[in-house]
């Protein structure tokens, strides 16, 4: 465990020139540029070619959960205009899925911009489709408040009035305001799920022609959800990375997925994106912390930041046995798919344990998803990302993307 403990965040920063970060999509999805990382080698291609760099009968596991639009405008009497981002549900349903679904009025912790101009009072605005959107603050909690929200339209669940009033909650490197095209841009094409309010950004490069492309290799593709929250843009702000909270983000899997993980644990397993490989990976914990007699209830399981890291050095059970185990839970409990929570955290030195292949876009420096680029690839993402600058390569959440091979040396356990 120290020796995790022990990693400095510097040595995980670099030079991002504001230039190279992109504040707009491309045009066309799958024309991004594409970083290849292979056997040490790198090399450049085109987004809408990946089909043809994947091993044939390998998984590809996409997260399908959607960006809810999740901030809201208002503007008092007086002319003081008031941002309200919805972050979680509070209350008796804690389950940000069901929590979208409720209908009349709703409770959510919300970060609140310019709060000091909101002394007391009721807020309200006429959404496109002239429902009456009301909102009160409640007590302070965390870094924001608990927002009371109440709609006329008793028919429209919350996402729905969202989706209609709110605007996209762009990433805070993205220095413009949201327009009506990001709607349709920040959100990838098989998004199902409502309950992020943050895209899963390698996704974003997928269009309807890649995926039949990719199911044309002989590729089988499964789904899971990771509702990505806004702690995935939280600096580590602090030098050793132990002193580092870690968000907590709801997650589910189905039966099926599990099984075809099963199907493909000693093949390729492709994880597209940093929060699908931490949803596979908190599936593996699970089924470990199974075999050792945990049990949780109804509210699901929790795998918690350096849980995972308390193994090192002992011996671990293999992928296909920590999998039976999940799904042998699941049999005894009758349950289809399975939720929970992770604020599980990779960083170098944790070897990942059920994708080969990563599908990512380049991260902020001094970040937890760089650290898990940093895992996957080990000292060469400082290459990667050289390549990338010198390449004119475009980065973050719109920018370009990398196919990564996991490098399996200087693993701890």
């Amino acid at each position: 465990m120290d020796k995790f403990n022990r990693i400095s965040i510097e040595d995980y920063a670099y030079e991002l020139p504001n230039e190279r970060i992109a504040h707009y999509p491309l045009d066309k999805r799958d024309n991004s540029a594409l970083l290849i990382y292979r056997n040490g080698k790198i090399d450049k291609d085109t987004f809408h070619n990946v089909p043809d760099l994947l091993p044939p009968g390998s998984l590809m596991v996409f997260n399908d959960t959607r960006v809810v639009q999740a901030r809201l405008l208002f503007q008092k009497e007086t002319g003081a205009h008031i941002e309200i981002f919805c972050l979680e549900p509070v209350g008796e349903i804690k389950d940000i899925q069901l929590a979208f679904q409720q209908k009349k009025l709703s409770s959510w912790y919300c970060l609140v911009g310019n709060a000091k101009k909101w002394k007391k009072g009721v807020l309200s605005q006429k959404t496109l489709n002239g429902t009456e959107l009301t909102v009160s603050k409640g007590e302070k909690y965390k870094d924001g408040f608990i927002i009371h929200f109440r709609w006329s339209n008793e028919a429209l669940s919350f996402a729905e009035v969202l989706e209609d009033a709110g605007k996209t909650p762009l990433p805070p490197y993205i220095s413009r305001k949201a327009e009506e095209e990001d709607k349709y841009r920040y959100q990838t094409v098989f998004a199902r799920y409502s309950g992020s309010v943050a895209a899963p950004t390698a996704g974003l490069h997928f269009t309807e022609q890649v995926l039949q492309n990719i199911s044309d290799k002989n590729i089988e593709i499964t789904w899971l959800t990771l509702h990505v929250g806004a702690g995935t843009f939280k600096p580590v702000s602090s030098d050793n990375i132990k002193d580092h909270q870690m968000h907590s983000e709801q997650v589910m899997i189905s039966r099926k997925s599990i099984e075809l993980l099963k199907k493909h644990c000693a093949g390729q397993i492709i994880s597209v994106g940093t929060t699908s490989l931490r949803t596979l990976e908190s599936i593996y914990w699970l089924g470990v912390k199974l075999i050792n007699g945990y049990h949780f209830n109804d509210a699901g399981f929790n795998i918690a930041q350096w849980e995972p890291y308390e193994y090192a050095g002992k011996n671990l059970p293999p992928v296909k046995e920590a999998l039976n185990a999940v799904l042998h839970f699941m049999n005894e409990e009758n349950q289809e798919t399975i939720h929970g929570e992770t604020s599980l955290i990779i960083v170098p030195g944790y070897e990942i344990k059920l994708a080969n292949i990563l599908i990512t876009n380049f991260h902020l420096p001094r970040s937890t998803l760089l650290l898990l680029v940093a895992a996957f690839v080990g000292d060469d993402w400082k290459r990667i990302y050289n390549f990338a600058l010198e390449n004119n390569f475009r980065f973050l959440s719109y920018g370009d993307s990398c196919l990564l091979y996991k490098n399996l040396q200087n693993k701890i356990f």
